[in-house]
């Protein structure tokens, strides 16, 4: 069984900052990307950051120059440092793991609520 625990998930004033955590324990063999992926009420989910294994990573436009996605490999954790927050940045922001053989894992969420 494969687990993600997010975490840094909160309510906070426009311009102001969030880290998000995930750590991904149990039975993976291997990881390959990591990411995040954020969905808005009434809105589908949508990729926010992708991070390989050998540390490439991909934005969405939006995100480009205030989200910096990070990993640690040693510890199976992806982090997601939000600047600048907009409220329009408000959702729940869902991490995931693209693991051997195609599998693909999702956390449970976590809520960002940015307020104007």
């Amino acid at each position: 069984q494969v687990q993600l625990v997010e975490s840094g998930g909160g309510l906070v004033q426009a311009g102001g900052s969030l880290r998000l955590s995930c750590a991904a324990s149990g039975s993976i063999f291997s990881i390959n990307a990591m990411g995040w992926y954020r969905q808005a009420p009434g809105k589908q989910r949508d990729l926010v950051a992708r991070i390989t294994s050998g540390g490439a990573t991909n934005y969405a436009d939006s995100m480009k120059g205030r989200f910096t996605i990070s990993r640690d490999n040693a510890k199976n954790t992806v982090y997601l440092q939000m600047n600048s927050l907009k409220p329009e940045d408000t959702a729940v922001y869902y991490c995931r793991v693209d693991a051997s053989y195609g599998m693909a894992y999702w956390g449970k969420g976590t809520l960002v609520t940015v307020s104007s």
